[in-house]
């Protein structure tokens, strides 16, 4: 495959514009972008998870993209300019995900749901918002994991498996995701778990 953003199974679809904005010019495969990320995202995973920080802000969560994918994408931490297949037109994303976290605070607050609930709440409803143009499933998959470590719980096995687009593991996640859609968390929270 000569293009490495083509269209992947369960990918998001990039604009022209967010294409541009893939930093190495060595990357002629999907499969080496994939793991120039996901170095990105665990160099980013040790000094994120080493602080403790607050999950639950708008800084927060563009520092966390920006640092797992800041040496993939220039865009890496801001928020998408372009509708995708999901999630709010673009200029609605500051605002839902503003709302999301004030949920996620009155959710704990007042013992809601089950910590690992609210992280999946939380977890669904910002993947869903679907803020930046690539990661989003990454992303949202760390912040839940940061999210259910501040709540006193450990971060999630999400099925054991990196969630390639090929990977079995992936259908089980994108139909529990579906039917979280629908508002069935217990799907999600066994694949969470799981």
């Amino acid at each position: 495959m000569s293009d490495p953003l083509g269209e992947a199974k369960g990918a998001t679809l990039l604009s022209p514009e967010e294409r541009e904005g893939l930093i190495p010019s060595h990357i002629t495969l999907h499969s080496e972008l994939n793991e120039l990320e996901q170095q990105n995202i665990l160099e980013a995973v040790t000094g994120f998870f080493s602080r403790r920080r607050d999950p639950l802000s708008e800084e927060f969560a563009r520092a966390l993209h920006r640092r797992m994918f800041n040496r993939v994408w220039k865009w890496a931490g801001t928020y998408r300019t372009s509708n995708k297949n999901i999630g709010p037109d673009y200029w609605e994303v500051r605002t839902q995900l503003r709302q999301v976290f004030d949920d996620v605070r009155y959710w704990i607050e007042h013992k809601t749901y089950s910590p690992d609930e609210i992280a999946m709440r939380f977890h669904r409803s910002i993947v869903w918002i679907h803020p930046f143009p690539n990661g989003n499933g990454r992303w949202s998959r760390l912040m839940a994991d940061m999210l259910a470590i501040r709540l006193g719980r450990k971060s999630f096995t999400w099925g054991g498996s990196t969630l390639r687009a090929h990977d079995d593991t992936r259908k089980r996640y994108i139909d529990a995701l579906q039917a979280a859609d629908k508002h069935d968390f217990g799907p999600l929270l066994a694949f969470a778990r799981s």
